[in-house]
């Protein structure tokens, strides 16, 4: 799966600015049992030279489609190719994932420019 997502020029690197985008229909493998793994996929992010292109963004997603995968790792692995893809200033990653069992999880990640 590659892990780059297209950007495109941000047309006011000057200003500070939040992008939220919503992935509702979020489907991954469960490692442990085969079964699909169904949730909502959050990003918001504060662009600095690039913003994501989203039909890119929308292909990047859909390929965890069939990727067995645990909700922390994915939501991890979703933020660093993010960021690594248009470098934000600021990006935060939530995977909020279906009840599964009678429970449900809420992952949260976070980048920040200049911070590790």
């Amino acid at each position: 799966m590659p892990s780059m997502v297209e950007t495109f020029p941000n047309q006011f690197p000057d200003r500070e600015y939040e992008i939220e985008i919503t992935c509702p229909e979020f489907t991954a493998v469960c490692p442990k049992t085969g079964q699909p793994d169904f949730g909502t996929i959050i990003i918001h992010y504060v662009p600095a030279l690039a913003c994501l292109e989203l039909k890119s963004l929308k292909l990047y997603l859909c390929g965890y489609r069939d990727r067995g995968i645990f909700y922390e790792h994915l939501v991890n692995t979703i933020l660093d190719d993010l960021s690594r893809s248009c470098q934000p200033r600021r990006m935060k990653i939530i995977g909020q994932f279906n009840p599964r069992g009678g429970i449900t999880s809420r992952i949260t990640a976070v980048f920040e420019a200049g911070r590790s």
